[in-house]
């Protein structure tokens, strides 16, 4: 498996998993959701490990004031997404550790799992976004040239006419 088809395994999966996580479970089905989030997390794990030389690089272009400001605004998105998720992550184990579970503190911790979750849960749709380009390129999505594109329209076009 080429290091494309990894990434996109990764993120399709963590995708999935991600998704799965915010179904509302009942409490019976409390074990499926912290298995879920546990595979949501090792997915989590796996996608930034794949990007770590990216994140590395931009990291140190970042502090030494190489980036234009896209970029930035993008790895301050990453950094801030990575710290929240993280938050996410270990509050969830604390939440489902049966000693905090059972008294205040795993109330607690299940809170601010839930908060922060929804605010990386914001985040990603960010990220997405900003990085819609390059899953594209990922994907084999070409842009079209602006000829690619007026030719596209003239056929429309005549398929319109031919139609109506």
């Amino acid at each position: 498996m080429n290091s494309r088809t990894k990434k996109i395994v990764v993120d399709i999966l963590m995708t999935i998993f991600l998704i799965l996580s915010f179904v509302r479970w009942e409490d019976s089905n409390f074990a499926f959701h912290a298995i879920v989030g546990m595979g949501c997390a090792l997915f989590f794990t796996a996608h930034i490990f794949i990007h770590r030389k990216w994140l590395k690089a931009v990291t140190k272009s970042c502090f030494a004031g190489k980036l234009n400001k896209n970029l930035r605004r993008k790895h301050i998105v990453n950094i801030i997404l990575l710290v929240v998720w993280g938050i996410s992550i270990v509050t969830g184990f604390l939440a489902i550790i049966p000693f905090f579970r059972e008294n205040y503190m795993g109330f607690a911790w299940g809170r601010l799992h839930g908060i922060t979750a929804r605010i990386g849960l914001a985040l990603i749709v960010i990220h997405i976004i900003q990085h819609l380009p390059q899953i594209k390129s990922y994907l084999g999505i070409k842009k079209r040239s602006n000829n690619e594109r007026s030719e596209l329209n003239a056929k429309n076009a005549i398929l319109k006419e031919s139609c109506g």
